[in-house]
């Protein structure tokens, strides 16, 4: 199994629970591996063929944008069963952090992963 993957997405959107969080948008940031087979497209120079990473990185944006999202479970969960069934992927892995959420923290987040994996 072969992965294609994007990692740090960046994007603001509104996510958390508490009412500071309700009102504007945070960043947040998003990687992703996605499982499938390069093969068939390498084999016929064919985007067709493979995930589109441009149009998944725009497909993340839009529908985290749109979920205002209280949990990143919530949220990681929702985006990773979209993402399978949207994009005909058979397995991920999926992180999504808050950069800002703990002022002392680099990042805080979930990981999950879904589908047939690597």
């Amino acid at each position: 199994m072969d992965t294609i993957f994007i990692q740090g997405l960046r994007f603001d959107a509104i996510i958390g629970i508490y009412p500071q969080e309700r009102i504007k948008k945070q960043p947040m940031v998003v990687d992703i591996e996605m499982a499938t087979d390069i093969k068939p497209a390498a084999l016929n120079n064919d985007l067709d063929s493979s995930i589109n990473y441009a149009a998944v990185s725009e497909a993340v944006i839009q529908f985290c944008v749109a979920a205002e999202a209280e949990l990143l479970e919530t949220l990681a969960e929702n985006l990773a069963e979209y993402l399978i069934r949207e994009f005909n992927i058979s397995g991920l892995r999926l992180s999504i952090g808050k950069p800002i959420a703990v002022p002392e923290a680099q990042l805080v987040g979930v990981k999950i992963a879904r589908g047939i994996c690597f």
